[in-house]
């Protein structure tokens, strides 16, 4: 059973599949891995430390990719300065598993389904207690959400924390975190532990008690139809509920010092939260930081990797946070990953991919030249209709 770790090529991305310490639990159980040459460089994992682990340096990435069983990555295949892309070095019967945006680029699958290989979508692995540790949105949204909390406080002119000093004292800044799922709940979190007042938001009322838990204020907003989608996650409303939602919490952002938005939908343009009527009306100097800007931003003067100032408001749009500590960001998700190959390789340390396993059947996407996953099925028809 050989293991490769691939180089990302994806500009910006500085995280690794796998570190050498993982590599050499890996190695002890009787697993054979390979690692690209540099493939951990950007997140300060040295070749060398990754050969003291057990692995086999391999310089040319044709060979790392056409010879491994299964394929560990972070981003997407993407296409290379050649021309080819990296899926085209895939053998058949191989296994890839990596963040794939399965839902907003179907055309991947569809690629990886006609080279036979077997795909595992990191995005797709199911919300429950057997899957925890295997959850890579989760553990990448924490980091996420830790970092825009930092990116708002160097941002904004003012002190977080309330101080009375000789000069007079000094209030709060109020931060106001719209959608309370793992990546607003550390921004909640952490914002307090800056001592800021901070209050949050989010469709889903069983999320009320961890924010208040976290010691946040819950802005409540009475929507008459169901909130949320399978697995846990907030569900696209009605333009009824949106304008409701809007109504309410525009007066908590026209006070706020800070607003962190959140909000995401898989596979679909990220909700309007923050119109720009709304930011007209927040305070000069204030600060959003808007964590959706990937899929077209939560706030409606977001520009995607852009810092921009309009009406006196600085709009922050960062893509790939995770990625900017690529240190603790890459642990995490090696631990995701490997904890999901425990589940592919039985005793005799042979592939063994297991439909019956509710977490290997909600993950796996392609599958001996077939489309598993009827959601992306539908995503890719939907995108030829519109080709």
């Amino acid at each position: 059973m050989r293991i490769a770790v691939a180089k990302e090529i994806e500009v910006g991305e500085r995280r690794v599949s796998l570190i050498p310490d993982i590599v050499a639990k890996l190695v002890k159980q009787g697993l054979e891995v390979w690692v690209e040459t540099g493939a951990g460089e950007r997140a300060f994992f040295s070749d060398s430390a990754y050969e003291a682990a057990g692995a086999k340096i391999i310089s040319d990435p044709a060979t790392l990719w056409g010879e491994a069983d299964i394929l560990l990555k972070v981003s997407p295949p993407q296409e290379r300065e050649d021309g080819r892309s990296e899926i085209d070095f895939l053998k058949a019967g191989s296994v890839l598993i990596s963040f794939l945006n399965p839902l907003g680029n179907p055309a991947i699958v569809e690629k990886l389904a006609s080279r036979q290989v077997t795909a595992l979508s990191m995005e797709l692995i199911p919300r429950t207690t057997r899957a925890q540790s295997m959850d890579a949105l989760s553990s990448q949204a924490s980091l996420a959400g830790y970092k825009s909390v930092l990116i708002a406080a160097a941002a904004l002119p003012k002190y977080f924390p309330m101080l009375t000093t000789a000069a007079g004292t000094i209030a709060p800044a109020k931060v106001f975190v719209m959608g309370a799922g793992v990546a607003g709940l550390q921004a909640i979190a952490t914002a307090r532990r800056l001592g800021a007042i901070v209050e949050a938001f989010d469709i889903r009322p069983a999320v009320k008690e961890e924010v208040q838990s976290l010691g946040a204020k819950f802005v409540e907003v009475q929507l008459e139809e169901e909130t949320v989608a399978a697995g846990g996650y907030a569900k696209e409303i009605s333009e009824t509920s949106k304008q409701r939602t809007q109504e309410v919490v525009n007066e908590h952002i026209k006070h706020a010092d800070v607003v962190i938005t959140t909000a995401q939908v898989p596979g679909k343009k990220a909700p309007l939260l923050v119109t720009e009527e709304m930011v007209k009306q927040m305070k000069p100097g204030s600060v959003i930081v808007d964590l959706a800007a990937e899929q077209g931003g939560n706030c409606a003067c977001t520009d995607p990797g852009k810092d921009i100032v309009y009406n006196g408001i600085t709009i922050i749009g960062p893509i790939n946070l995770p990625s900017s500590m690529p240190v603790h960001a890459s642990q995490l998700y090696a631990k995701n990953l490997t904890s999901l190959m425990q589940l592919l390789i039985n005793k005799e340390k042979a592939l063994n991919v297991d439909f019956a396993d509710d977490i290997v059947e909600a993950a796996c996407v392609t599958h001996a030249g077939e489309i598993r996953n009827q959601r992306v099925s539908e995503a890719l028809a939907a995108l030829k209709v519109r080709g």
